[in-house]
């Protein structure tokens, strides 16, 4: 006797289909079922042409129909890619419950983007917003580290019949990053390709649940991962971080033309200038230009984009991020004050994008112009 298929249907229901946050069955990649006597033939198609994905689908797929339908079943997958190359058509966010998406990025790595972020994240928390991070610097993470969760590791829970990835919780705020996932002492030898793979589960296959903010640490430069996320969920904006020196400042200007490339047009919410001068303790009203001065404010002004804030080069900031609990939770300090007022700035600047603009879209890149140099 056959096989029902409402069963097999509903068993094929609990699981994603890569990179798209919906099943197998929502998403239409199914394509056909057929059954005979013991044996069951199943026809799908991903967006992902990988090896992995595709043997990943298949793996899941015989495991579903085992444990749902019946252990002795004779199970063939065939799994197909399908990549159109066809105009981009708007699409619903893709990732259910979070308001906002803002990018921390820079154009040159050591500015002090991870803290900034940090900081601004335990800023929106005591603001009373919902906040979650996601930090992917696949190459450096330090997230994990800021927050003092170095060893924690996320758990698997069901949602809607779906497993999912918990992040974890620190300071109430929300946390996945890939030094969840490998060893402190590991160095990270990726490809971009499988680099952009591993930022895209973090990103679909966890359960970010309700959140007002969702902050992305983005990794120096203007490369692969940068293209991966403004591809896959729609920006609400991004903030640039430099410090005020001008070898910063020229990479910072390439940050910000990637974002304002015609095909990818994420909105910059304003520039942030870190390490902007030093006090010391014992002389509180002298400041010293370490970096130079102004630089990011100039920059600013250049391109027309808010100046968010300067953040001086403070020792209790640095020990903070070396302890695991960010400057941003030193109450009654000048520093709470100083990142309390640049995260005020990004939420207005954020309120104002939103009146006076349409929603960003995940954009689609179908052709190498899409990832040619732009001119500054």
């Amino acid at each position: 006797m056959a096989y029902n298929k409402k069963d097999i249907t509903k068993a094929l229901e609990t699981i994603t289909a890569p990179g798209e946050g919906k099943s197998l069955i929502e998403s239409g990649s199914v394509k056909n079922i057929v059954t005979f006597d013991k044996e069951i033939i199943i026809d799908v198609t991903i967006g992902n042409p990988s090896l992995q994905a595709k043997k990943k689908v298949e793996v899941e797929i015989m495991k579903a129909v085992h444990q749902q339908v019946d252990v002795k079943a004779d199970v063939k997958v065939n799994v197909t890619s399908d990549i159109k190359n066809e105009p981009f058509k708007p699409e619903k966010p893709k990732v259910p419950g979070i308001q906002n998406i803002i990018a921390i990025a820079s154009g040159k790595g050591g500015v002090g983007k991870s803290t900034i972020t940090s900081n601004m994240a335990i800023s929106l928390q005591k603001m009373g917003f919902k906040v979650g991070i996601l930090d992917a610097d696949v190459y450096g993470p330090s997230t994990h580290l800021m927050f003092d969760v170095a060893n924690a590791r996320p758990l698997s829970i069901e949602i809607d019949g779906r497993s999912k990835m918990q992040p974890i919780e620190s300071y109430g705020v929300k946390i996945l990053s890939l030094g969840f996932f490998t060893d402190a002492n590991q160095a990270v030898i990726w490809r971009g390709a499988m680099a952009s793979k591993a930022l895209n589960q973090m990103i679909f296959d966890a359960h970010w649940g309700d959140l007002d903010f969702l902050l992305i640490d983005l990794p120096p430069g203007t490369g692969d991962i940068h293209l991966s996320i403004v591809q896959s969920i729609p920006v609400t904006g991004a903030v640039i971080v430099s410090t005020p020196q001008n070898i910063a400042l020229a990479d910072a200007k390439k940050g910000v033309a990637m974002f304002k490339q015609e095909n990818i047009n994420v909105p910059v919410l304003g520039i942030v200038e870190n390490m902007s001068y030093f006090t010391p303790a014992e002389l509180p009203n002298n400041k010293y230009y370490i970096f130079g001065k102004d630089g990011a404010k100039n920059l600013a002004e250049d391109i027309g984009a808010p100046f968010l804030g300067e953040v001086p080069l403070v020792q209790s900031i640095r020990e903070a991020g070396d302890l695991g609990r960010p400057a941003g939770m030193q109450e009654g300090t000048e520093v709470e004050e100083i990142v309390t007022d640049i995260t005020r700035n990004i939420v207005t600047q954020v309120i104002k994008r939103n009146d006076n603009l349409p929603a960003t879209e995940a954009i689609k890149i179908t052709t190498m112009a899409g990832c040619s140099s732009v001119n500054k």
